[in-house]
């Protein structure tokens, strides 16, 4: 691909910067373009003290809006690479000053942003940081509170489940967070909130079991948190069937080398409590319907066995076994590879899977085997060839 002018001008400005950064990055915050943009990103990373000079002095030009609109942004931007205490006081200078706006409401998310990250700061402003989160301000993010937490644990945990309580999709942002958190103390007051999310929440499961799924990356060591947890969604308040769902197409997902002994034993959790009394059709599709889609990057002898123990759970019933033998059918049509699975074992166990698989069924996903596995007629003489003879 042929450099752009915009291209060219931003790698010349960038490799002579240092014959007048601040000129540079003022010309830059001026100028409309996506170039622009990045350019400035770039100098947050390699000039910090710079772009926190600029900073500094946008709050001040006057009275444009738009500058200190840039001075909130690019001091989030910028504040992870300022490392010097000088650079640091200019950051909270510049936060500080954009706060003094009344007008700027939509700014002060980012301003206290900065003021929570800085130790300096972080007691003075960390409470009104509170109030504006729960509020719902979209610039002041769960997880710059969530690295408040050692150091503010009350007050964060009690502002992080107010948030969970609020209607709208903000509670994913939240949880996803609060998965992050590496401290042991820490963590079991995360999962508490997961808890009385799902309590108050039936219609989240989605956002529970992201939690979990991030989680269950910790490898092991998130052992001691998701066992109890999981148990208290199945076994103490057991959750309804959607959040049931969820956790089963987390669990049953291959994961990585890391979560996947961990999934399979709390897998192991959700299916010894769907063989009980609480057995249900939603829980078993989802758990198949994972067990099909991951199929491609799992031991296929641990396919096989997910599919047969969803199928023996859902053939119990007539609608269940109705339901399983659609699913199949829809999986292998629609799963690559997964025809080819169910057909080997069929062929393989006949007697086995007769019990779980419905006639017809089977003469349809080995129908679709076939026609998926047969090589395509390349065009000829006699078969609509264009070619002369």
């Amino acid at each position: 691909m042929r450099p752009t002018v915009a291209a060219a001008a931003q790698a010349l400005l960038y490799a002579r910067r240092d014959l007048a950064v601040d000129d540079l990055t003022d010309a830059l915050v001026a100028t409309v373009h996506p170039r622009a943009d990045e350019l400035l990103v770039a100098l947050a990373e390699d000039e910090p003290a710079a772009l926190c000079r600029a900073v500094d002095r946008w709050p001040s030009d006057g009275d444009r809006r738009a500058r200190r609109g840039a001075a909130a942004s690019y001091g989030l931007v910028t504040a992870p690479h300022a490392t010097a205490e000088a650079d640091r006081a200019l950051l909270r200078r510049s936060a500080l000053a954009l706060l003094a706006h009344p007008a700027d409401v939509d700014l002060h998310g980012a301003a206290l942003t900065l003021l929570v990250r800085d130790p300096q700061t972080r007691d003075r402003y960390l409470p009104q940081a509170l109030r504006v989160f729960v509020q719902g301000d979209p610039h002041l993010s769960a997880a710059e509170l969530v690295a408040a937490l050692p150091t503010h644990r009350e007050p964060v945990i009690a502002a992080l489940r107010e948030a969970l309580t609020r209607p709208g999709d903000g509670a994913g942002e939240v949880l996803r967070s609060l998965a992050g958190i590496d401290a042991p103390a820490l963590a079991l007051y995360a999962a508490g909130l997961v808890r009385a999310y799902v309590d108050s929440h039936p219609e989240g499961g989605a956002h529970a079991a992201a939690y979990i799924d991030r989680r269950l990356e910790h490898g092991a060591a998130a052992r001691a948190l998701l066992l109890p947890l999981m148990s208290g969604l199945l076994r103490d308040r057991p959750a309804p069937a959607p959040v049931r769902g969820a956790l089963a197409r987390v669990l049953a997902a291959p994961g990585t080398p890391a979560s996947g002994a961990l999934r399979a034993e709390l897998l192991e959790v959700l299916l010894e409590f769907e063989q009980g009394a609480h057995r249900d059709p939603v829980v078993l599709d989802a758990l198949l319907c994972a067990a099909a889609t991951g199929s491609a990057r799992r031991a296929p002898v641990r396919t096989r066995a997910l599919v047969h123990r969803t199928g023996m759970l859902l053939v119990r019933t007539p609608e269940g076994a109705a339901r399983f033998d659609r699913r199949l059918v829809e999986l292998a049509r629609d799963v690559p590879g997964f025809a080819r699975l169910v057909t080997g074992w069929l062929a393989d166990a006949p007697q086995e899977w007769a019990a779980v698989v419905g006639p017809g069924a089977r003469r349809t996903v080995e129908t679709l085997s076939t026609a998926m596995t047969m090589p395509m007629q390349a065009p000829g003489r006699g078969h609509g060839s264009l070619r002369p003879a």
